[in-house]
């Protein structure tokens, strides 16, 4: 599985990487703008996405993109949780910054498990 890293502040994206890196999954990225991301979604088969992009672009209409063209799995990592509607159609999951490493780790063996098994794309937690 190949994880797409959408964050824009270089630590923490390299931070993002390292934790999906060392929970197995092969990286992209990271990108910083919805240009960036959508250069790499054709190859991503879940997303790590911050909600506010550094193009002034929303990670919610970025997602709504990968998951219209791409059915890629979606999971939103925000420092703005309230900016998310908790029904955002097509997430899998948003975690809250800060978060701890072994969330991000679990949530991605979880929507790589729910992709392995033919799942929908509907939020879980």
């Amino acid at each position: 599985m190949k994880v797409l890293i959408v964050e824009d502040e270089a630590i923490i994206a390299d931070h993002l990487m390292a934790i999906a890196a060392d929970a197995g999954f092969a990286t992209l990225g990271p990108a910083s703008t919805m240009e960036q991301a959508l250069a790499y979604a054709p190859k991503a088969d879940i997303a790590l996405i911050d909600v506010g992009l550094s193009d002034g672009k929303s990670g919610i209409q970025l997602a709504r993109r990968l998951i219209d063209r791409y059915y890629t799995t979606i999971i939103f990592v925000t420092g703005a949780p309230e900016a998310l509607k908790h029904s955002f159609a097509g997430a899998f999951a948003a975690i809250a910054k800060p978060f701890l490493d072994e969330d991000i780790a679990d949530v991605l063996r979880r929507a790589s498990q729910m992709r392995m098994a033919g799942s929908s794309h509907g939020m879980t937690g």
